[in-house]
């Protein structure tokens, strides 16, 4: 299968422009995107050809972890989302097919799981590292939610929960002030410090 690849932000306008130019390149071409909470849908609107648009979510460190995430928009056809799942077998992943929600499946999980962790070392409840010993010795978790906050990036985390908070209009879904704080986008910086660093001295300092 051939393709084209591009990377762009997880801004939805941003997106709509690049896939919107991109299908004017080819009518037989797939339109996959790695967004990790976007609406498929939306970006299939802008489409000339909606039927090619599909999610093909991967999941970071993606030579390790096996799942990608296929997400049927409303237009997404039949050989559309064949085509994806023989491509994500060939590239040795799982393939599991998602409907086009906000934060499709493992996202609207787990990030606001990260999310309440956020909440809890903000309350002075625990601290980052006693919260992720925690959920690693009792709940069989690899990794703590805030070890694994830092390999996605706060940045993606607040853009996933402000995705949720927006797609859902439901308060559980507030992100937690610590995200926007630390948050490249609030620091201007590359890539915030390490969270169980970062969010331990806020605690000092508030």
């Amino acid at each position: 299968m051939q393709g084209h690849y591009r990377s762009c932000p997880e801004q939805p306008e941003l997106k709509e422009k690049l896939f919107r130019d991109l299908s004017q390149l080819s009518s037989t071409a797939i339109l996959a995107s790695n967004t990790s909470s976007l609406s498929l849908t939306r970006l299939a609107a802008v489409c000339e050809h909606p039927e090619r648009v599909v999610g093909m979510h991967f999941f970071n460190p993606v030579p390790v972890l096996k799942l990608v995430e296929v997400i049927r928009a409303e237009q997404t056809s039949d050989a559309t989302v064949a085509e994806i799942e023989t491509l994500a077998k060939a590239l040795g992943k799982t393939a599991v097919p998602v409907g086009d929600a906000p934060g499709f499946a493992v996202n609207r999980l787990l990030v606001p799981m990260i999310n309440e962790a956020a909440f809890i070392v903000q309350e002075g409840t625990a601290t980052p590292e006693a919260i992720d010993n925690a959920m690693k010795l009792g709940a069989a978790h690899p990794m703590g939610p805030l070890a694994l906050a830092d390999l996605i990036g706060l940045d993606v985390c607040l853009a996933i929960m402000e995705v949720l908070q927006e797609g859902f209009g439901d308060p559980k879904y507030r992100p937690c002030p610590l995200l926007s704080v630390w948050s490249p986008r609030a620091i201007l910086a590359a890539k915030p410090v390490a969270v169980s660093t970062i969010t331990t001295s806020f605690c000092r300092a508030g």
